[in-house]
């Protein structure tokens, strides 16, 4: 009789945090959801300032430590969204989940393999999840009604120029690792501009 309680608190323990975590409809959900974003972008932002040799050689031990708490709190989220759902396994292998564990993998590579950090804008699809991509489709249907059509196509814009970016800076972080200052692409965000002077 003592366990069904638990296993109620339980069970509410792991709805609430789901809630939290994947509902974007609820102010907690909705208050995740920016904090995310602004982490995600935080972190990026730190990656691609450490590749600027300059500003590596000031404050790179300070971006470092940055950089490794934002992993630790990543991974935290990552261990906690396999708990709020009721088939972990099914999430890991998902796309998302996918993305989720590669974005901070690389921090914990990098141990051994230094360099590997600069992978971490793979971070930016996390956001692309926020944005809630995949409820647009809801809109299509609203085509009749002229406002309603243009909100549509205002988040479809949205949604599009974001993707452009993510590609943009994800392509232009490989350039910066493969072709390396030898080649002119001494820095993150100078390797970021080569995709868009194509």
């Amino acid at each position: 009789m003592r366990m069904t309680p638990h296993h109620s608190n339980t069970r509410d323990w792991r709805g609430t945090l789901h809630e939290i975590i994947f509902e974007a409809d609820t102010r907690a959900g909705k208050v995740f959801d920016v904090g995310l974003i602004v982490c995600i972008l935080l972190s990026v932002l730190i990656v691609m300032l450490d590749s600027v040799t300059g500003i590596n050689k000031r404050v790179g031990s300070l971006l470092y430590g940055i950089e490794w708490g934002f992993t630790l709190l990543f991974t935290v989220e990552y261990i906690l969204r396999l708990v709020s759902v009721g088939q972990p396994f099914r999430y890991a292998t998902s796309f998302f989940g996918i993305v989720d564990l590669i974005s901070i993998l690389p921090t914990y590579i990098s141990v051994f393999f230094p360099g590997t950090q600069y992978f971490l804008v793979i971070r930016l699809l996390r956001v692309l999840r926020v944005f809630r991509v995949f409820k647009l489709v809801q809109y299509v249907g609203e085509s009749r009604m002229l406002m309603a059509a243009l909100r549509a196509s205002r988040k479809k814009i949205v949604v599009f120029v974001a993707t452009v970016l993510v590609l943009v800076a994800i392509f232009g972080s490989l350039m910066y690792l493969i072709e390396g200052e030898a080649n002119g692409f001494t820095s993150i965000p100078r390797s970021v501009y080569w995709p868009l002077s194509l």
